[in-house]
């Protein structure tokens, strides 16, 4: 939910899962985008610099690309989206803020966005969408929950340019960018290992997956990750 300013050129991934999905469209879900901010600076630069449709292609690329990375074949997505609504508000107390289908983004942090408004937008959608599609069963550690929707942001290319380096953290379920990059290092011995992890978690979190699913518990595994640091 913590915005950070991605960057600004997507990666291989994107531009792939972009052309993949404009034949693929993504289960017939239904978009939609609402600007509750018109008359603020947040909401007007929405209308000149990003726009509905712009908003409407990401959020669909987004989904395409994060249903894709997540799916297994015992369900490692929900099923149960049939719309997706994006709220520009007038002000929030995070930068986004996702409720089940309901996507809903702090109008200021648009009109303070720098540079080029949609190239901002961009990865903050990525992560929120993610939490539309992830599995949030009971019990899961909150950094874990925004972990992988920042390793979704960053597997489709979208990382910023402050996030910590691989090996950097205090905690593997410290959050954000700290948790995705574990997990991106989790990755390396199963390139599935996230998606697992998610299907997991529809049944409900237990620390004891990361065993199950890489051999070694998971506080092995951060200290193991700490050690990559030159």
């Amino acid at each position: 939910m913590a915005y950070k300013i991605p960057l600004s050129f997507p990666s291989l991934a994107v531009v792939l899962a972009v052309i993949v999905a404009a034949f693929r469209p993504s289960a017939g879900v239904e978009y939609q985008v609402i600007n509750n901010a018109v008359g603020t600076p947040g909401g007007n630069r929405f209308e000149s610099d990003i726009g509905v449709d712009f908003t409407k292609f990401v959020l669909t690329q987004a989904s395409f690309f994060v249903r894709s990375n997540l799916a297994m074949p015992n369900g490692g997505v929900r099923n149960d989206v049939g719309r997706i609504t994006c709220f520009i508000d007038v002000t929030l107390s995070a930068a986004a803020i996702t409720f089940g289908n309901e996507i809903h983004v702090n109008g200021q942090v648009i009109a303070d966005l720098p540079g080029f408004a949609r190239t901002g937008i961009t990865g903050l959608l990525y992560h929120e969408v993610t939490h539309v599609w992830q599995w949030l069963g009971d019990g899961e550690p909150p950094g874990l929950i925004e972990g992988i929707a920042d390793y979704m942001r960053l597997k489709a290319g979208y990382p910023q340019p402050n996030w910590v380096f691989p090996g950097q953290g205090d905690r593997w379920d410290q959050g954000y960018d700290v948790t995705a990059r574990f997990l991106d290092y989790c990755s390396r011995f199963d390139s599935r290992f996230v998606a697992k992890l998610n299907a997991k978690m529809k049944h409900g979190y237990n620390v004891g997956v990361f065993q199950q699913l890489l051999g070694k518990p998971v506080e092995q595994l951060f200290e193991d990750y700490k050690g990559i640091l030159p």
